[in-house]
């Protein structure tokens, strides 16, 4: 019994310690901040830089012409799990892929085409709409979540999900109202990247660990901004000497919206039901347990006697990647793209903002006006904020001000708002709205104060 417990000890450890490594420890390279799992993904990108933006447009492709097919439920997609999974959606997002594709094809061919296109295609193609898309985002995801699914059942399978969420059951369940397992969702999305933490969480929800509401409260509260994405945005807006005092900040306001927004509407009102029941952890320690370690352990030891070998590993690493492959890069192309399109053509964000201003005005922030056209622009794509205040604002707190709430927003459609649409988890496009802007106000009533502290 004794050896046997300890090699279920050994096998719960040492992936689970690796898997830490790879995608929870921060490492220096190149002068930069970032994670082993960013690292190979970058080196895979680069050595397959050309070929990037081809394999993406074939991808898309796929899926929209899969996803047409399966509206006429053929046997050969209905009977193949993974075929069916992947590719049987509702028309509306069939709809959506199909745009995708579209819009792929469009950027990909017009990239040679010049500055003669005018019009709608040119504003498609630019690089500042579907250019911007295919190049960077969809070429560093296409690599990220291959990487990403093929390496996260290290956190995922043998155990160490159990056992964490057994030692903070007690703090994330009344703070948050979530698992203590989420934890890790949490700190892979801080350190990582927060399309790493809505990939675990879509794994944990459609595993049936989560609820409805608790995978839409991870999903759309602790998918946290990196790190390194933190300091790209502070750059932008030439605030660098301030990130110490910047990147507690956005911790705070953080952890502020993710005890306030899951009390309220939408989010409070989701139902606790599960894709597969009985999954759950107790809330409580039962008790025949001394402490929580115990407990954590003897979890974190029978999830590990599940697993069955390598061949188990590799295909729940293969559902993950084509899951996202096909289901999450359409999305990102369609609706990354359309929100890019009104954000840099129309004065909608502009109208939008409009609400904001008498709030920023009472908060007595600078150039209130100009700030007010970051506000509602956010929800489209992070960057565009800080990118708008470096052009347009002269005042130092106002740029930080923006630069602060860009990041605590948090639910952007060029994305993890695109991500968390093209799963399965039950979030809809007019919730993630309200989402964003629960946590815009919540973030302006906390960041501007302390600006003014700073300032």
């Amino acid at each position: 019994m004794g050896s046997n417990r300890s090699k279920l000890t050994a096998r719960f450890l040492i992936p689970s310690v690796i898997g830490i490594l790879l995608f929870m420890i921060p490492v220096k390279y190149n002068g930069d901040w970032t994670i082993a799992v960013k690292i190979i993904a970058d080196k895979i990108g680069g050595v397959l830089g050309d070929v990037l933006p081809l394999l993406c447009v074939v991808i898309v492709t796929i899926s929209a012409v899969m996803s047409l097919i399966s509206l006429g439920k053929p046997k050969w997609i209905t009977e193949h799990p993974i075929l069916r999974d992947t590719f049987t959606t509702s028309p509306v997002w069939v709809v959506v892929r199909v745009l995708g594709a579209i819009f792929i094809w469009l950027t990909y061919l017009g990239i040679d085409a010049g500055d003669e296109d005018t019009g709608i295609i040119h504003m498609i193609t630019e690089g500042a709409a579907g250019g911007f898309v295919l190049g960077d985002l969809l070429t560093v995801l296409v690599i990220i979540f291959v990487i990403a699914a093929l390496l996260l059942p290290l956190l995922l399978d043998f155990g160490l999900l159990e056992f964490v969420g057994a030692l903070l059951t007690k703090v994330m369940r009344p703070l948050f109202k979530i698992p203590g397992r989420a934890a890790v969702d949490c700190f892979t999305s801080w350190i990582g990247d927060g399309t790493l933490g809505v990939m675990l969480t879509c794994n944990q929800y459609e595993g049936g660990y989560y609820s409805a509401r608790e995978a839409s409260v991870i999903a759309t509260t602790f998918s946290a901004v990196s790190i390194t994405f933190s300091i790209v945005v502070l750059a932008q807006v030439d605030l660098m000497q301030y990130f110490g005092v910047y990147y507690l900040m956005i911790c705070l306001v953080g952890v502020v919206c993710a005890i306030i927004v899951p009390r309220i509407p939408p989010l409070s009102r989701k139902p606790d039901t599960y894709v597969v029941e009985g999954k759950a952890m107790p809330e409580t320690i039962p008790p025949q347990y001394k402490n929580s370690f115990e407990y954590g352990m003897d979890l974190a030891l029978k999830k590990a006697a599940e697993f069955k070998g390598i061949g188990q590993f590799l295909e729940n690493g293969v559902k993950n990647a084509v899951g996202m492959w096909f289901g999450v890069l359409p999305t990102v192309m369609a609706i990354g793209t359309l929100a890019l399109l009104l954000a840099n053509n129309t004065p909608i964000f502009e109208i939008l903002g409009k609400p904001f201003l008498p709030l920023l005005e009472l908060l007595q922030v600078p150039e209130a006006a100009e700030a007010s056209k970051t506000m509602i622009v956010g929800f489209t794509d992070m960057f565009t904020p800080s990118i708008i205040a470096a052009e347009g604002i002269a005042s130092e707190m106002t740029r930080f001000i923006v630069a602060s709430v860009s990041v605590t927003q948090l639910i952007y459609l060029s994305e993890v708002g695109g991500l968390i649409l093209g799963s399965k988890l039950p979030v809809k496009l007019w919730e993630l709205f309200v989402l964003f802007l629960e946590r815009t106000i919540i973030s302006l009533v906390i960041i501007c104060p302390l600006a003014h502290l700073i300032f």
